[in-house]
């Protein structure tokens, strides 16, 4: 991070995007909005890593459906970076439930379900903090500066 008021945010293109070929769509929104991509890479999910980033609903009956829908595929992880980056993203990914998810939006655009919604974000910088370390080294995360970063971040932002 190359401002003190840069947040890291994380961000999971699930299965249905890698099925669909919506990873450049989904990328490009988050690019456009002025977030920096500080990691990214293709992964297979395995149980430990599920079972440890949905902790708080491991013990509900749904969570084999979700389990078993993010190993149906590699997924993108991707850890962003920006002044509000956690509420920016969340802004642009819509509500879980893509069916109540307004137009314009990751999940309004181009989902209906609340488990195939196109992506995760991190719901809080607490855990966007967590969640990044969980899926990416330090060696992993590439600190730099964009050269529009005046451009996108007026000084309002600080």
């Amino acid at each position: 991070m190359n401002h003190p008021k840069e947040e890291r945010t994380l961000v999971i293109l699930k299965p249905d995007a890698v099925h669909r070929g919506l990873m450049g769509e989904i990328i490009g929104r988050m690019e456009r909005k002025g977030l920096k991509i500080v990691g990214m890479k293709m992964i297979q999910l395995e149980d430990a890593v599920l079972e440890a980033h949905y902790a708080h609903i491991k013990d509900k009956p749904f969570f084999g459906s979700i389990k078993s829908f993010m190993k149906s595929a590699p997924v993108v992880v991707i850890a962003l970076s920006g002044i509000n980056a956690v509420s920016a993203t969340r802004l642009i990914v819509g509500p879980t439930k893509s069916y109540e998810a307004t137009a314009g939006t990751i999940r309004g655009d181009l989902a209906l379900s609340s488990q195939s919604n196109m992506v995760h974000a991190s719901d809080s910088v607490e855990n966007g903090v967590i969640e990044v370390s969980r899926f990416f080294n330090e060696d992993e995360i590439f600190s730099y500066a964009r050269n529009d970063f005046g451009f996108i971040n007026a000084e309002e932002s600080f």
